[in-house]
């Protein structure tokens, strides 16, 4: 059995654990950049509106308060459920994804239709060894499959698993 054969054993797999904290990570910085920008806007409303009434004040700070909350919530929460509701499998036939929380989504993409695939690396994603499978397939509906949380090792041989055999892109 070769290197790219060992993906495609038919079985469900979870993530890679380390999408969890990757996850809180990117969360983490984009509530912080939301929550920094909607609290500069308060400020500037409350310096602006001098003659703004005292429980306008209080709402707008109780609403940036709740903003702050639910982004921090959702930041540590979501990865996890994320990563609990996303399952994949590889096997001769092709790749089926399964995700959703409360929208169970399952993704089947055959061999056959797989045109090009990417994996792709963001900053963050190098600092934790992860990658994004890119598939791109023929068809409008689901022409572009990503799968985000891999580990990278694994991805490369998924695509490598995925791409047709004797593939040349000679005209």
């Amino acid at each position: 059995m070769s290197e790219s054969d060992s993906v495609a054993d038919g079985l469900d797999h979870s993530l890679d654990p380390r999408f969890i904290p990757l996850s809180r990570l990117a969360g983490g910085l984009v509530a912080g950049g939301l929550a920094a920008g909607t609290l500069a806007g308060v400020v500037i409303a409350l310096m602006v509106a001098d003659d703004m009434p005292g429980w306008v004040q209080l709402l707008l700070q109780g609403a940036w308060l709740l903003l702050l909350i639910v982004s921090s919530l959702v930041t540590f929460v979501l990865p996890r459920l994320q990563y609990r509701h996303t399952s994949y499998r590889v096997d001769a036939q092709g790749i089926e994804i399964r995700r959703g929380v409360n929208w169970r989504v399952v993704i089947n993409v055959p061999r056959s239709r797989v045109q090009h695939i990417d994996v792709s690396q963001g900053p963050l994603d190098r600092r934790y060894g992860l990658g994004t499978l890119v598939v791109y397939t023929a068809g409008t509906d689901h022409a572009k499959v990503e799968l985000a949380g891999l580990e990278h090792g694994r991805a490369l041989r998924i695509r490598q698993h995925l791409l047709p055999a004797g593939a040349d892109d000679a005209v």
